[in-house]
């Protein structure tokens, strides 16, 4: 009797929390499984929250030269030619008008915003409490952030969690634009409608691979209509409870190779 076939024919993950350990450095073991699983037939596509530029490097790093999806599905980009296939960028009125009405209730938000392109720079208006080590512009005037095409901004409130802030924001301005968290401290308005399912699909049709053929890993409630859309989706140990709520399966953490203990259990069913 043949061995079975590998069960699906496309992996899709998230970067931080999930393909990402701590350091930002993908294990040796988890770098085999993901090439085991292409040797089989599959193929590995990342998608993140993390516009291009913040990106790039990883994927260089990896040796990746396939197609991601980026900025929240915002963009899906050619790692090997470095070049974006599409691009979804963000109203600015919508977005200026639902920022208002935010802060209105909620008071002054700090402020961030990415911009569209290969090499759209990460803007930060003034208290806004940025990640260390990754490649930014800073503001003394927010009123630049409006200057040129958006993919998304990002809001913080000194006195609000992410999740009470996604919550509110949500009911004010939900009929305008989508709030997501994508991670501690990250909340982000994206144009009405554009999830990381709307990316991945996307990339998947010109990878000729369906939805029912999909397999897809990720931590935060940014990852659940990813996981809505695949075929199969696995949260790591240290996933936001929303997302360990919807998922198929949960396995070990980012720090102990969660991706690889799946791939490897596919692998040795085949």
């Amino acid at each position: 009797m043949s061995p079975a076939p590998f069960p699906y024919k496309l992996v899709a993950t998230d970067l931080d929390g999930t393909l990402l350990r701590d350091d930002d450095t993908v294990s040796e073991r988890t770098r085999e499984a993901l090439a085991a699983a292409t040797a089989a037939g599959a193929a590995h596509i990342v998608v993140t929250g993390r516009a291009v530029p913040w990106t790039r490097h990883v994927l260089d790093d990896l040796g990746y030269r396939g197609i991601a999806v980026c900025g929240q599905g915002a963009q899906v980009y050619d790692a090997g030619a470095h070049r974006l296939l599409t691009s979804v960028t963000l109203d600015r009125q919508l977005a200026g008008l639902a920022l208002s009405k935010i802060e209105a209730e909620v008071g002054p938000l700090a402020l961030a915003a990415s911009r569209d392109g290969v090499d759209g720079e990460v803007l930060f208006g003034p208290g806004y409490q940025v990640q260390e080590g990754l490649p930014a512009l800073y503001l003394e005037d927010t009123a630049q952030v409006w200057t040129a095409p958006l993919n998304k901004l990002y809001i913080q409130h000194p006195g609000m969690g992410e999740d009470e802030l996604v919550k509110v924001a949500r009911q004010l301005v939900g009929n305008l634009v989508d709030i997501v968290m994508a991670g501690p401290g990250i909340v982000e308005i994206l144009p009405l409608g554009l999830s990381k399912a709307t990316g991945l699909s996307l990339a998947a049709r010109r990878l000729k691979v369906k939805a029912a053929e999909t397999i897809a890993f990720g931590d935060m409630p940014n990852d659940i209509p990813m996981f809505g859309w695949a075929a199969h989706g696995v949260a790591m140990a240290n996933a936001h409870a929303e997302l360990k709520a919807v998922a198929d399966e949960v396995t070990t953490s980012n720090q102990e190779d969660g991706i690889a203990v799946v791939l490897e259990r596919l692998l040795g069913a085949m």
